[in-house]
């Protein structure tokens, strides 16, 4: 069975940073592209930020673009986004995706972690 399990949200003041973590269970994870989306009320979901199988390659929203870091260790089943600067926009529930780095149509999700900014 796949599990995502994410972590790390919170409250936390505006210019401050938080630091989300996933853990994926069920997988191997290196056969996986990892990204990190997020869902404001009222809003779509978005791509945040992602990261290649081989952790070769990443790429942002252009609105977290030097202010967030995806990162991944293959060995321990974890993908991480520190986001630091936070601001008015980032309020959100993050989720983290796990999609197979061929065959596409192979894609799973975590249950999401809220990140609150308060100012």
């Amino acid at each position: 069975q796949v599990q995502l399990v994410e972590s790390g949200g919170g409250l936390v003041h505006t210019g401050g940073s938080l630091r989300l973590s996933c853990v994926v269970s069920g997988l191997v994870l290196s056969q996986f592209d990892m990204s990190w989306y997020r869902q404001a009320p009222g809003k779509e979901r978005e791509l945040v930020a992602v990261i290649t199988s081989a952790g070769n390659s990443t790429n942002y929203l252009d609105s977290v673009k030097g202010r967030f870091t995806i990162s991944r260790d293959n060995a321990k089943d974890t993908v991480a986004l520190q986001m630091n600067s936070l601001n008015a926009e980032d309020p959100a529930v993050y989720y983290c995706s796990a999609r197979h780095w061929h065959w596409r149509e192979i894609e799973h999700w975590g249950g999401g972690t809220r990140v609150t900014v308060a100012s």
